[in-house]
């Protein structure tokens, strides 16, 4: 048996899968976001609390041996932990907004600019160069008593473990340099942090391993620190072939594309590059803020619920009877395909006339034109594979579909804890066959006539979003427009 661990922003879970990659089982536990006035944390007790208790529940059910572990989860925030992994003080999210001041001045100047074309990393607020420049000016303490700033994964392997690393995925934002594939000096000077390079944790390439102490899984169970969750979701959907992409809908509306072209001179800097276990490869990443996050505010203001989507997506005519919805409700604006810290969610053409369904497909809309974008920036040419909590919905995969123009090949399951179970393998010298790990369960087509409206429906998108982010930059004191 192999067991595949993805700790998520607001989901633990573990899923046990058979030799040939069948999934056979899965637990799930929740985990709380305290979200308050742009900031967002989290109890890292709670955490790993969590990731034991289905490690148990699971392990207590199974009728063989775990042959190995993999571990995976959420990216970017800042974990301060100290020798032991322990917490220092909560948790700083991925969604966290406290610094976009910080960012804000960044971008004003060669900063944001420069370290792009270092890194290949476009900075946000969550991401830790500006948290970790946050707290060094406003909890200088909480630094000093740290001695990792660590991700989430890298947390709980700690304390699984004993092993304090982190993997090139995970390290690419922002401070790798994804040709040395080993942290970059002047990036951290740019930013202020080079009296902080300490608290960084070893970067382990290929990925670290260890042995799991107890509780949760047996002890003795080897397990690798494998990358962060959208890297570990491009593994379990088999995209590793240039061109190719991957489309995570989720709280966040991930979008990657396989590269192995390194160019960090042209175009806007946005999205991330992120190194991956095979040199010489990287993906080419636009992870959005908006997602499912964004439809979920959209049915709790509206009343609806989740199981009534599908047949209020069917019932409502594509355009949504003139409802726009630019998505953008994340407290800390946009970071991809673009950088965009106070651009928030605007709804147009409402009228009395309007109705919950008109809300729901706009809504759905707007987050499928989001897509397109990203993946547009992110240079898709090949096959697109499509996973995550919103592909349970036919109606809105349907919907994806059109916009997108183009075939989707669906991938259920824990994708991510199927990821990082095959990196694990790889690691490990452990024989898998990926082609059939990572088979899709179904393919959705694009109606040719619903993919044409949409063509028109996206350069619409487009050019509200231009204007949107216009008025953003007018508000934060930049002046001038956006393309």
């Amino acid at each position: 048996m192999y067991v595949g661990i993805d700790v998520g922003t607001s989901m633990v879970k573990a899923a046990v899968f058979d030799a040939s990659g069948r999934q056979v089982a899965v637990e799930s536990r929740p985990v709380a976001l305290d979200i308050r006035d742009g900031f967002v944390e989290q109890d890292m007790d709670e955490v790993y609390a969590a990731v034991v208790e289905v490690l148990a529940t699971l392990a207590s059910g199974l009728t063989g041996p775990v042959e190995l572990a993999g571990l995976t989860g959420q990216g970017d925030g800042v974990w301060l932990v100290d020798a032991q992994g322990r917490p220092v003080r909560p948790a700083i999210s991925w969604m966290d907004g406290r610094a976009h001041e910080l960012l804000d001045a960044w971008m004003a100047s060669d900063v944001f600019g420069s370290v792009f074309r270092r890194t290949g990393s476009a900075m946000f607020p969550g991401c830790p160069g500006p948290v970790l420049a946050w707290l060094d000016r406003h909890e200088p303490k909480a630094l000093d008593a740290a001695t990792t700033a660590l991700y989430c994964k890298d947390m709980v392997f700690q304390r699984l473990t004993g092993v304090r690393a982190t993997d090139v995925s995970d390290a690419s934002m922002p401070f790798l340099n994804p040709r040395t594939r080993t942290y970059d000096d002047e990036t951290l000077a740019r930013l202020g942090l080079s009296h902080r390079r300490g608290l960084l944790a070893p970067v382990a390439d290929p990925v670290a391993v260890g042995e799991t102490r107890g509780p949760g899984l047996p002890p003795g169970t080897r397990i690798a620190d494998g990358p962060y969750d959208l890297p570990a979701c491009a593994l379990g959907a088999g995209v590793t072939r240039p061109g190719d992409g991957l489309l995570i809908v989720g709280t966040c509306l991930a979008s990657l594309v396989a590269t192995d072209v390194l160019d960090l001179e042209g175009g806007e800097p946005a999205g991330l590059h992120i190194s991956t276990d095979r040199r010489g490869q990287w993906l080419r990443a636009m992870p959005a803020m908006v997602g499912t996050a964004a439809l979920d505010w959209v049915l709790r203001t509206t009343g609806v619920r989740h199981e009534e989507v599908d047949a209020l997506l069917d019932a409502t005519p594509p355009g949504a009877n003139g409802v726009r919805v630019l998505p953008y409700f994340a407290p800390s604006g946009e970071r991809a395909p673009f950088v965009e810290p106070r651009l928030r969610a605007e709804l147009t053409g409402v009228s009395l006339e309007t109705t919950r369904g008109d809300l729901v497909r706009a809504t759905c809309e707007g987050i499928a034109f989001a897509a397109r974008h990203c993946l547009e920036a992110a240079g898709l040419t090949g096959d697109l594979a499509v996973c995550g909590g919103g592909t349970r919905s036919p109606a809105w995969l349907r919907l994806f579909a059109d916009v997108l123009g183009r075939p989707l090949r669906v991938v259920e399951g824990e994708v991510g804890a199927r990821g990082a179970v095959l990196a694990a393998a790889a690691r490990f010298g452990v024989d898998l066959d990926v082609a059939t790990w990572t088979r899709p369960t179904a393919v959705v087509e694009p109606d040719s006539g619903r993919a044409e409206f949409y063509t028109r429906g996206y350069a619409a998108h487009l050019a509200r979003l231009g204007e949107a982010r216009g008025r953003a930059r007018a508000e934060a004191g930049w002046g001038g427009g956006a393309g």
